[in-house]
């Protein structure tokens, strides 16, 4: 019996309970939930339905409570319901209830753990956006492997969800790396203001290779060709790393399409329209202080340039007009005081900014051998990039422990924890389970075990503690994934992961799947069978919702 199965029940004996003491139908949910408690000896799932009720029918909870346990455990599957507090509800199931959760997992397959939660929500999530002026360094690495997994997570959830990649190819960087290129062609020094590394050599000479005629012109018309090519280069080299790192976006936008199209105009005559625009001193001003913002701000200058304010402005409402209902939007460290000029923005166009714009954003991460932080990439010469990090500890590795880890947490990844083939690598840990859980299941089929068909499964043989912890914990996996999602947190997967695997690893101790040496075949071994593929049915969900692979051998 699922979790989902069991809450199910729950709010059917409360209806039950409610026609026959005539109370008001209205004051019942139209969902609840059962949760583990903390202490196994209080059972196998908890209810607080009781208490969340009592006050709107006018009744003590715990007699509330001891009419729905007398409704629940006449019903087949529930072993008994003890109350307990002041109306805590614990259940526990009987053996063949709790045992039918393997069967349903595995037929499941890749469908268990979603659901439609979130269904009707139509989301844009934006999420590394790094600018084409460099690799992709690791923070921007962070947002690829939280964001890659919020997206899965919140399509498992049934949430329309489109990524995009929001490529800054317009404006003052997009000069500096231009006279970067230029620089180094001809064998300069980079500007002050420009960048460094050996990868601006790599492009220039690359661009300089495509377009010979570029030596020729002079610094103008060479810059403007070391600008179209380099910044064309440099971003089929970020798209072709996120790709190798597992992640690709439903649309790449670029910067300049706002300008070249005019979006920037429509947004001004938008906001005219909403009163929300003034002009002083020559430029033309946001009035963002209507909605909490700590000054106006200036969309376009004086010298009738448009700011980067003007475009984020654009850009939000190209998102809005293409139909998404909440716009993700997924930044560093550094851009705190970003976000009230932006919700001050969402507010001027007429929109709520609780509802319709979302901004989360991620703190430093380092990457550390030797117990001191790597500062510095051998290609970038400033920063540690998404090559550095793949090329240290592995994708896999590099996305589940960038994953692990709450967004809102600075975190340091070392490199001897993360390589290492031991228990306490946690990715190593997690897809040691599933190696192992394919490694039993090959090792049954060689000595004949198989599971037999589905209707000849007997749940009820699964009544050892251990068996009874790993099914709880799979039962979890559905309230986890629609968590992770609804919270923005896909950390809460690889915890989850981290304990099923040391609940499998109790199993695997102390319950045996296989027959020894002649013994022969029983129900039993087949039912730990359905088990062990259950486990490796969610560990490879789980893993897969990250973005990491679920190897069947190590």
């Amino acid at each position: 019996m699922t979790p989902a199965k069991l809450a199910d029940l729950v709010l059917s004996a409360a209806h039950a309970v409610f026609t026959a003491r005539g109370l008001d139908h209205s004051a019942l949910p139209e969902t609840t939930a059962v949760e583990r408690p903390r202490n196994p000896e209080h059972g196998d799932y908890a209810s607080t339905l009781a208490l969340q009720l009592s006050k709107r029918v006018g009744l003590p909870p715990r007699e509330l409570a001891g009419a729905l346990a007398d409704e629940l455990v006449r019903t087949p599957g529930i072993k008994s319901v003890e109350i307990a507090g002041p109306g805590f509800l614990n259940i526990r199931l009987d053996a063949a209830a709790a045992g039918q959760l393997a069967r349903a997992i595995v037929l499941a397959g890749a469908g268990y753990g979603r659901s439609d939660r979130l269904a009707g929500q139509r989301l844009n999530l934006e999420f590394v956006s790094a600018n084409p002026t460099g690799p992709v360094h690791i923070g921007g690495v962070r947002w690829a492997a939280v964001g890659d997994a919020l997206s899965r997570l919140l399509r498992a959830t049934g949430a329309d969800v489109g990524t995009e990649y929001y490529f800054n190819d317009a404006g003052s960087q997009i000069d500096r790396f231009a006279r970067s290129l230029l620089a180094s062609a001809k064998g300069e020094p980079a500007p002050e203001d420009g960048y460094g590394g050996a990868y601006i050599a790599e492009i220039a000479t690359e661009v300089a290779t495509r377009r010979p005629e570029v030596r020729q012109l002079d610094d103008a018309a060479a810059q403007e060709i070391f600008r179209v090519e380099g910044v064309a280069l440099m971003f089929d080299e970020i798209r072709s790393s996120l790709a190798q790192f597992g992640v690709e976006f439903d649309t790449y936008f670029n910067e300049k399409d706002l300008h070249d199209r005019g979006e920037l105009e429509l947004a001004l005559a938008r906001l005219r329209e909403q009163g929300r625009i003034y002009d002083s001193e020559g430029a033309v001003w946001l009035r963002t202080t209507d909605f909490g913002d700590d000054k106006d701000r200036v969309l376009r200058k004086s010298n009738g340039e448009w700011t980067y304010f003007a475009a984020d402005c654009a850009y939000y409402l190209d998102k809005r007009e293409r139909g998404f209902d909440r716009v993700v939007i997924m930044l560093g460290a550094d851009h705190h005081g970003y976000i009230g000029r932006m919700k001050a923005m969402a507010a001027c166009f007429g929109d709520d900014p609780a509802v319709n714009l979302e901004i989360l954003i991620g703190q430093l991460v380092n990457l550390v051998r030797d117990g001191q932080p790597v500062r510095m990439s051998k290609r970038a010469g400033t920063v540690v990039t998404l090559e550095d990090l793949v090329d240290a500890i592995g994708v896999d590795a590099a996305r589940y422990a960038l994953a692990r880890y709450s967004s809102d947490s600075p975190i340091d990844i070392d490199v001897e924890l993360w390589t290492r083939s031991t228990r306490d690598n946690p990715v190593y840990y997690v897809q040691y389970v599933a190696a192992r859980t394919a490694s039993v299941a090959r090792n049954a089929a060689d000595v004949g075990l198989d599971r037999g068909d589905a209707d000849a499964f007997r749940p009820e043989l699964l009544a050892h503690e251990k068996e009874n912890d790993l099914l709880k914990a799979l039962g979890e996996f559905p309230a986890v994934v629609a968590s992770a999602a609804e919270l923005r947190e896909p950390h809460r997967v690889a915890r989850y992961l981290e304990e099923l695997a040391g609940a499998y690893h109790r199993f695997y101790d102390n319950c045996r799947v296989l027959p020894h040496g002649d013994e022969e075949v029983t129900d039993l071994h087949r039912a730990r069978l359905w088990l062990n593929d259950a486990t490796r049915t969610v560990i490879a969900n789980g893993l897969h919702l990250l973005g990491v692979s679920a190897p069947e051998r190590m």
